[in-house]
């Protein structure tokens, strides 16, 4: 099967500073994806690289076995794109719509106007007019009319009040359920990416740290309790992704090996978000394969 996006040692640099470094990333079709991590891990640069609208250092990445590099037109037919910023210009909305109309050969106009109809925004105004809601809705409109297989979404809701983030998120797992979209997904709100997607990338310090199914990665992450210790047993067996002590208590999240037998721990299920941070505050701590670094020797400006 094709992946829907792959990366192979994907790095970006810019001057001395890495943006994102040997990613490597299999995302399967039909998932739809969070990619997650602090600000400045390299989410939005690995979605430029994607679109190809940047070049990478080093590495490269394919949608549907396509390089945006070398095959752009056929990559950014299949691929819609939702900036942060969401770029609407001064135009009304049937001024982009039109645009959307020229630009794109599998256009939807019916689909577009369809979902702007549904959710009350006007087409004779200007998108500078609208509120903030209203232009992620015109943004979500565009990028959806047309028909891509993959679409990747760049903080859409990160400025929306918690009523304009829920109904972007609906209208959102509504084209997913109709059409079967391949979704990419960066947002830094878990709760919306908990209830959404099934897919999980943690992204930090430039690095991939995890990747994979997002029940699979809940469930083989546990939370361990017990009695004041450095955690070395556990960690010749499991693999410990954080560990938290007081004077009498070591509280571990590790990511499970199998059955724990140790009876002096106590073993509790984990959320999501636990899985998320966890990570995060260790930055260092990898479930995948440690990246074999590109050494400055081998850029190339």
């Amino acid at each position: 099967m094709i992946s829907a996006l792959q990366a192979q040692r994907l790095s970006k640099r810019y001057g001395h500073a890495w943006a994102l470094r040997d990613c490597t990333l299999n995302i399967p079709p039909g998932r739809v994806a969070a990619l997650v991590g602090p600000n400045g891990a390299g989410k939005t640069t690995l979605l430029h690289l994607a679109v190809g609208l940047i070049a990478p250092t080093a590495g490269d990445v394919e949608v549907f076995g396509w390089s945006p590099r070398r095959q752009p037109t056929v990559v950014l037919a299949r691929v819609g794109f939702l900036a942060q910023d969401r770029p609407l210009y001064r135009f009304t909305v049937e001024e982009m719509l039109a645009l959307g109309r020229r630009l794109n050969p599998r256009w939807d106009d019916a689909l577009a106007r369809r979902r702007l109809s549904a959710v009350g925004v006007p087409l004779r105004r200007r998108t500078d007019k609208l509120s903030g809601g209203q232009q992620a809705q015109v943004a979500l409109a565009l990028a959806l009319a047309k028909r891509p297989e993959l679409l990747l979404l760049d903080e859409p809701a990160a400025s929306l009040d918690p009523l304009a983030r829920r109904e972007f998120m609906e209208g959102l797992m509504e084209a997913v359920a109709e059409d079967g979209l391949t979704v990419v997904f960066s947002s830094h709100v878990l709760a919306d990416l908990e209830r959404v997607c099934d897919y999980l990338v943690i992204l930090s310090a430039a690095h991939v740290q995890l990747a994979g199914d997002t029940d699979e990665m809940v469930a083989r992450h546990k939370r361990l309790t017990g009695p004041r210790c450095d955690g070395e047993s556990i960690g010749r067996v499991h693999s410990v992704v954080q560990a938290l002590h007081t004077d009498r208590q070591t509280t571990l999240l590790v990511r499970t090996n199998g059955h724990i037998y140790d009876p002096s721990w106590t073993v509790s299920d984990v959320l999501l978000e636990d899985v998320v941070l966890g990570y995060l505050r260790a930055p260092g701590v990898h479930a995948l394969p440690k990246p074999q670094v590109v050494s400055d020797s081998e850029w190339v400006p």
